[in-house]
């Protein structure tokens, strides 16, 4: 049985990742009004890998015994306007989502509760795999500046990422 701090702690980051997914949503329309596909393609695979997250704790709680409890999503607030403003903001969204994980393992390690880190160990090499890709891309977009030529091959790599669904755990 989930321990009910352990859980509340699982719910709470639930609701961050399905945020993730809604923000990631909100940055894939202003790309899609930039006629960036391969930028909107980039954030399909985001998106998708965000519910991904966010289902794989909900799985994690009912196979402990424990309850889901899903809380209202924030609406999404993009900060930026600009590619680069905008993968700054995604950057300094996935350290939150680091520091999130890494908070929840701490819940973990107060309550003992060893299942749980061991399947929080994904999630945070999934982190460190999202900062780099993410910083990645936003090197990339501040190496080209206002060379429309590099957003636009950029744009065509960004076009070539796909969606694996992860294994979780």
């Amino acid at each position: 049985m989930l321990n009910e701090k352990m859980q509340q702690a699982f719910n709470d980051q639930i609701n961050k990742e399905l945020y993730s997914e809604y923000l990631y949503l909100a940055m894939k329309a202003l790309f899609e009004e930039m006629n960036l596909p391969g930028f909107v393609n980039w954030f399909d695979v985001q998106v998708q890998e965000e519910r991904a997250h966010g289902l794989g704790m909900y799985d994690y709680v009912h196979e402990r015994g424990g309850h889901v409890e899903l809380f209202a999503i924030d609406k999404p607030e993009v900060k930026g306007k600009t590619p680069v403003e905008i993968f700054e903001q995604v950057l300094e969204h996935e350290q939150f989502v680091t520091s999130r994980i890494n908070a929840l393992m701490d819940v973990a390690e107060e309550v003992k509760d060893r299942a749980a880190l061991s399947f929080l160990d994904w999630y945070l090499k999934e982190q460190v795999e999202e900062e780099s890709n993410v910083g990645g891309v936003l090197a990339n977009l501040k190496l080209i500046g206002d060379d429309k030529k590099g957003l636009f091959m950029l744009d065509k790599e960004l076009a070539s990422r796909v969606f694996n669904p992860p294994v979780i755990g």
